[in-house]
């Protein structure tokens, strides 16, 4: 399972759960291209079906697509595999069809999992993939645009990958508060990039869970 990479070069991956949405996804696609921003876009299998003109922008302005199960379940321990896997399978059917190839990642929701999970996961050439700890923003609970801001700006990181949703019940603010951390990250020679680009640059290409 991987949280983050170690790098000595100031790279960050911002991942976004949920998508793709109709309106949100498409508001961050147009902020993110302001900064030349890459980024890992995890979604939900039946909301690709549902929208797949917006998971084909997403690919063709140069992000990357994930896999974050087809609709959207918590997996608590035992981990049913057979599920698990159908899950994952129907996913990786609506990613090929909007984007030609499978998927290289894959994020439990909710980041509950066991080794079963793990090792399917793995198994089915999909590395899982969370979150740096430090770089949860909680932007699903909408707890202000400053808020969400100053979370992922105070801690940043080399190496970091932080969580956002492009898809949230109500009125998103991720939006407007990437319009204050992307030029503020840039300011502070950060870039941002895919995970799958990210963990090339590890320096030990090996990532895991901070110390």
């Amino acid at each position: 399972m991987i949280w983050e990479v170690h790098t000595n070069q100031k790279v960050i991956a911002l991942t976004f759960d949920d998508g793709p949405d109709p309106s949100e996804t498409d508001q961050i696609l147009k902020v993110l291209s302001q900064y030349h921003a890459k980024c890992t876009f995890f979604a939900i299998g039946k909301r690709i079906a549902a929208y797949p003109d917006v998971a084909k922008r997403v690919i063709s302005e140069g992000h990357e697509l994930a896999n974050h199960t087809y609709n959207h379940v918590y997996f608590r321990k035992p981990i049913n595999k057979a599920q698990f896997e159908r899950e994952l399978n129907l996913t990786e059917e609506e990613i090929i069809k909007v984007s030609g190839k499978h998927s290289a990642l894959f994020r439990p929701p909710g980041g509950m999992y066991d080794e079963t999970l793990v090792d399917t996961s793995n198994n089915m050439g999909l590395k899982p993939i969370l979150w740096s700890w430090h770089q949860d923003t909680r932007d699903w609970n909408r707890p202000g645009v400053q808020s969400i801001a100053n979370k992922v700006i105070r801690n940043a990181h080399n190496g970091d990958i932080v969580l956002f949703h492009d898809h949230v019940h109500g009125q998103s603010q991720t939006r407007e508060a990437l319009k204050i951390i992307l030029p503020e990250l840039e300011r502070q020679g950060f870039r941002f990039v895919t995970v799958s680009e990210l963990i090339k640059l590890s320096n030990t290409q090996q990532a895991g869970k901070p110390q």
